[in-house]
């Protein structure tokens, strides 16, 4: 299990951010995933509570479930003709270093609008990440160094550093403290990390982003995190309603 070091700033400075992860490489997490910045306005949102879920059954109707086994998350994105695409579990979403290790990664991920234009604040992406998606869902994490709270806060930053810029284009980033998130069967932690873009090559590349994370410990000890980040300030964006939706359907599949 290795950290990852990033530079990133929070709560008004400088913070060295490391995630917890299980992974080989001078990145975070086996699993991998980022999305390059694109983006959007507006969607309606449903405000209605979710029901409780039946196995694999998503708690809104109609929507996608996505499941990691290795994370030990379930969570729900709503549907094909919203533009939301669920990947297959083990396909990995990353962002690299300058010498092609991956920072960050994730597995058991979904897109939303996947395919505009494809011009993004941090080219060093690999697999689906950075191919001109409005927002990003996925799974990281299987390490035991620091707390869920620490944890928390590294996914939502190193993920906004890494999607939105990274070593090359440094985005600036204020990173909210970890509060408790106790709902699905998880006990945990959950922070936000508000990006502003410093690298705007065109249009597609939003002004603005946000990171929400949740982080849930096993009895084993290993600590697992769920990261949306979402382009903001451009058409069709997600609204915080949507976003607030999707985390409403996050779950833990138990140890």
């Amino acid at each position: 299990m290795k950290k990852t070091l990033i530079a990133a700033v929070g709560i008004g400075m400088a913070l060295a951010l490391s995630g917890c992860n299980e992974d080989t490489g001078s990145g975070t997490d086996k699993d991998t995933g980022a999305a390059e910045s694109k983006a959007p306005s507006a969607g309606s949102s449903q405000s209605s509570a979710p029901a409780s879920p039946s196995g694999d059954q998503p708690l809104f109707k109609e929507w996608q479930t996505q499941t990691s086994q290795k994370h030990h998350f379930q969570y729900d994105v709503p549907t094909k003709a919203e533009k939301w695409k669920i990947l297959d579990e083990e396909t990995a979403l990353s962002y690299t270093d300058e010498n092609g290790r991956p920072i960050v990664v994730m597995t058991a991920a979904g897109n939303y609008r996947e395919g505009g234009c494809a011009s993004s604040p941090n080219p060093k992406a690999i697999g689906e990440a950075g191919k001109g998606q409005l927002a990003t869902v996925g799974t990281t994490g299987g390490g035991k160094d620091g707390t869920l709270q620490e944890n928390a806060r590294n996914w939502a930053g190193n993920w906004g550093f890494a999607a939105y810029g990274g070593a090359d284009h440094k985005p600036k980033i204020k990173v909210s403290e970890a509060k408790p998130w106790k709902q699905g069967g998880i006990d945990g932690y959950t922070a936000t990390a508000q990006v502003t873009v410093t690298n705007r090559p065109s249009s597609c590349v939003p002004p603005k982003a946000v990171v929400h994370s949740i982080a849930q410990k096993l009895p084993d000890g290993t600590m697992h995190g769920w990261v949306i980040y979402a382009d903001q300030g451009v058409p069709k964006a997600l609204t915080d309603a949507q976003i607030k939706k999707i985390m409403s359907t996050v779950r833990s599949t138990g140890s």
